[in-house]
């Protein structure tokens, strides 16, 4: 992809004049680079050229020196928001339109002169152009002709491998010295100040997982430098620093040769390419290519030693590193380019302090009003109930012994009552799958908040309780022990004709003993239930250690059925209460209740009738359990719901939920199972015991057909409804994923591959496809991106099927596929360059990406949401984009907040849903 543009200063008017005399024409390609085998490819890398006047020099007569001297032309690489100075060098003397222009020039000096301003104008935007000389200048030193052969560009050098850095960003900072030096004074402080090879990558920033790749650095600035022995001082440390850091791209190329030529001949023989790979695969947790690696030397040295030489030199290593094709986005017209160049897309800061508080509780309600209006009706409908109990009773006979206090306790009473009946609903998944997909509620109402509005009613349950029992406990029951005879006769009807003497007298009755039982049990459950207990956060002990976790939040959790019995007790047997109809609790209770057994009712009825038949089981790496299993007659789903699976071998009473991984048009259905607690584990260890390693050219660690004997019995109950199952309202949608939250992802996407074979159908007139035409009714999708984040190598296997009929079917390219694999270095650092340049090869050989093993590339290191926000943005004004995410908490705000600010400060509108259990 290549941008000339020619500039010229133009008489008349100041700077850079306009009209005719400043021309931009752009030519782009919306393809990617084609894959190659055999001799390699040149790729073009974007550029703008531009070329300046610059006033040529007096000479001793008066006149002009000869005007070709007086003209550069400056190429810039672009690449996202950065724009990088290439090369500044004179201009082509044969180009047509630089003679012209000179011929103009030598007109009039004036106009010369002019253009000078116009160079010095924009010379504040190019300060790097002295930076960039010195790099060039090194390379035109270098004896070999490849600079001249090969295109040394930024884009295709720097940036695609970011000049093979071996140290990190943090360390090759300005005080990256210093950084290293306190390191070392730490390391060799028990060594005799000599630092030994096996701690040089802890020394120079490098982690433990790249102790051999260190290791093998250590070895070619040793022999560089004439060392010997394994252990350095200081000064040779020093030395060996100044190295690894150059920002030079041939002292670099140089290092990272001398690595692999471990016997310093000048050449790398296949055995040395095949160690390297390992050092590099090892550092990069991928365990497949290690395994795989005498297969990939050869590939290299096929491609890069055509005549058998059975050796390559340093100038075929540089071929490779240039040329590799740039895995970067794809971008279909320049209009996008010069928008992402020129917009930053980030929130400006309002200087007036009132319309900086205007604007962001304006967002804030745009944004939230849906939480908003029903927290409002919550808490007003809570505060109205505490009032009405606190002013019945301020006009009530105990007010005047126990005063305000017992205002208090039973105004906190009545909501706890009211909340104690609507904490029920939101968990009432039925009724709400019901009303999401059959009602036009959502609207209005956050279905996708349930669990959030469930933990925010706990809350107003503990405060509730809090007042309740602290008030009567620190304020009634005190003041009615030490009331005056006098004081306690209007209570005998209440506590009795004899006067209470001690607190035991309220522990021992029935309203005392359901409290304080009803009270420890919240306190067991609500503990139970928070994150750090749930997801056994904490360093315990082994024997405490058991008494967390998933199972103990499950078990401790339907406490709450002795806990609404003792409730209902609680409230027939009140002190201060003796009508019946006055006795609320129960009236609270009743049809929340109702509801909630009918749900389990369902549940236990449903799952009893609609059995289902292991159809496969498959054990993948990263502890992952698939189960295809028949589907059940009338089990109808939509992709990004979930289902609730038991497994009686396991445990009876417990049912987990876990995605469908399958979309509606298949005939089976499937989920994805990752072993993170008791429960999951045990699972994959019944199903592991009757399977057995997989036969060739299958996938997985173990396999098990359906004609397999003694599967254990599976029950499933659902489908329900979650955020992610509402994609197809949206023309664009974000799909994000981390690690095994891609599972309601995949069953979209193979969703939109179903409906896109459908659409295929009707327009060729196939049978049936009237039927199809139905099923899409509502589907409005028409582009989706899918980034799966995973940390293993393994991972990819998962859904591998998957992600190769999506390359091979989708060839509208609905959707864009992009997985990331983060334990591998980002792409630049030198221990992944080695296998960027396997990649790129593999992949254009063979179709396969050897990280993923399917035919997506993959990339490296953690995606740049904002990027990926803003390629959205500028590919899709004026749209509104659903952006599904569901993973790991930590990742859920940022996504968030970048849904807002780019629905602020652009056309384009993001709905961000995050993805609940």
């Amino acid at each position: 992809m290549r941008i000339e543009q020619e500039m010229r200063a133009a008489g008349g008017g100041g700077g850079g004049g306009g009209g005719d005399n400043n021309s931009d024409t752009e030519s782009m390609s919306s393809d990617r680079t084609a894959g190659f085998s055999g001799p390699l490819n040149k790729k073009r890398s974007t550029k703008k050229s531009a070329r300046f006047n610059i006033p040529g020099e007096i000479n001793n007569n008066g006149g002009i020196e000869d005007p070709s001297s007086n003209y550069v032309e400056i190429t810039l690489d672009i690449r996202d928001d950065s724009v990088a100075v290439h090369s500044v060098h004179p201009a082509n003397h044969d180009d047509p339109e630089f003679a012209l222009l000179a011929k103009k020039t030598l007109e009039t000096k004036s106009s010369s002169f002019r253009a000078s301003n116009l160079f010095r104008n924009t010379s504040s935007h190019i300060k790097q152009v002295s930076q960039e000389l010195k790099r060039l200048a090194s390379l035109t030193r270098r004896p070999s002709t490849s600079a001249s052969r090969f295109d040394r560009t930024k884009s295709a050098a720097v940036h695609a491998l970011k000049g093979l850095k071996f140290i990190s960003s943090k360390t090759s900072s300005s005080n990256g010295w210093a950084a290293v030096d306190k390191k070392y004074d730490q390391l060799t402080a028990s060594t005799n100040w000599l630092l030994p090879s096996s701690l040089f990558g802890e020394c120079i920033g490098m982690n433990k997982d790249s102790k051999e790749f260190a290791s093998e650095l250590f070895g070619a600035l040793a022999r560089r430098n004439n060392v010997v022995g394994d252990f350095i001082n200081k000064a040779q440390l020093r030395e060996f620093w100044d190295q690894i850091s150059d920002e030079s791209f041939d002292t670099r190329l140089q290092t990272f040769f001398d690595m692999v030529d471990k016997d310093a001949d000048g050449r790398i023989t296949e055995e040395e390419v095949r160690e390297i790979i390992i050092f590099s695969a090892s550092a990069n947790k991928l365990s497949t290519i290690q395994k795989q690696a005498t297969e990939y030397a050869a590939l290299i040295m096929e491609e890069l030693d055509p005549e058998n030489h059975g050796y390559i030199l340093i100038d075929n290593l540089e071929m490779l590193l240039l040329q590799a094709p740039n895995q970067s986005v794809r971008i279909g017209d320049s209009r996008i380019l010069s928008q992402m160049l020129s917009q930053k897309l980030k929130p400006t800061q309002e200087n007036n302090p009132l319309k900086r508080w205007y604007q962001k509780t304006k967002y804030f309600f745009l944004d939230n009003w849906q939480r908003i209006w029903v927290m409002a009706l919550w808490l007003g409908i809570v505060s109205g109930l505490f009032t009405y109990k606190f002013i019945q009773y301020k006009h009530k006979e105990v007010f005047e012994i126990m005063g305000y206090c017992v205002c208090v306790a039973k105004g906190g009473a009545e909501t706890l009552k009211f909340n104690m009946a609507l904490i029920l609903l939101p968990v009432c998944r039925n009724t709400i799958t019901w009303l999401r997909n059959k009602t036009k509620l959502g609207l209005a109402v956050p279905f996708d908040d349930n669990l959030n509005f469930h933990k925010v009613i706990a809350v107003g349950i503990a405060i509730g309780v809090g007042l309740h029992a602290g008030a009567h406990l620190t304020c009634d029951f005190p003041r009615l022990l030490h009331a005056t005879e006098e004081e306690y006769e209007p209570m005998k009807p209440y506590f009795g004709e004899d006067q209470p003497e001690n607190y035991w007298w309220f522990v021992k009755g029935v309203e005392g003993w359901t409290g304080i039982v009803m009270v420890v049990l919240m306190f067991i459950a609500f503990t139970l239930a928070t994150p750090w207990f749930r997801r056994n956060r904490l360093n315990l002990p082994k024997s405490l250690k058991r008494l967390t976790g998933f199972n103990a939040f499950w078990y401790s959790h339907h406490l709450f059925v002795i806990v609404y019995t003792l409730l209902i007790v609680h409230g027939i047997k009140l002190y201060l209460t003796k009508t019946w109809y006055q006795k609320t609790t129960w009236m609270y209770l009743a049809v929340p209740i109702l509801l909630y057994g009918c749900e389990r009712l369902i549940r236990a009825f449903r799952s009893s009738i609609k059995s289902v038949k292991i159809l496969k089981v498959a054990v993948y790496p990263g502890n992952v359990l698939a189960l295809y299993m028949s589907k059940p007659q009338g089990f109808k789903y939509k992709s990004g719901q979930y289902m609730f699976v038991n497994c009686a071998a396991v445990s009876p009473f417990e049912w987990h939920p876990f995605s469908i991984t399958s979309s509606p048009g298949d005939d089976y259905l499937s989920v994805h199972i990752r072993t993170l607690g008791d429960w999951t584990r045990q699972l994959k260890t019944v199903f592991s015991e009757v399977c057995q390693p997989p036969a060739a050219g299958k996938s997985g660690l173990l396999r098990a057909e359906g004609n397999t004997p003694g599967f254990p019995k599976i029950l499933i109950d659902g489908p329900y409804g979650a955020p992610a199952q509402d994609y197809k309202k949206y023309d664009v949608v974000l799909l994000v994923g981390l690690g095994i939250g891609a599972t309601p992802m995949i069953s979209i996407v193979k969703d939109i591959i179903n409906n896109m074979e459908d659409e295929n159908d009707v327009e060729e007139g196939v049978e049936g496809s009237n039927n199809q035409n139905q099923s899409r009714k509502g589907f409005k999708t028409k582009k989706a991106y899918f980034y799966w984040v995973t940390r293993e190598q393994g991972s990819f296997e998962w859904f591998k099927g998957i992600m190769n009929e999506v390359a091979e079917m989708d060839d509208r390219g609905v959707i864009e596929l992009h997985n990331y694999c983060t334990s591998v270095y980002e792409e630049g650092d030198a221990r992944s360059a080695l296998i960027t340049m396997l990649q790129s090869l593999h992949h254009a050989k063979n179709g396969v990406d050897v990280v993923s093993g399917t035919r997506v590339k993959s990339h490296f290191a953690k995606p740049n949401w904002r990027q990926v926000y803003k390629r959205i943005a500028l590919q899709h004004p004026h749209s509104r984009i659903g952006v599904f995410y569901c993973g790991a908490p930590g990742l859920t705000k940022e996504l968030n907040q970048l849904a807002l600010d780019f629905s602020h400060k652009t056309s384009t509108k993001f709905d961000f849903h995050k993805e609940n259990f």
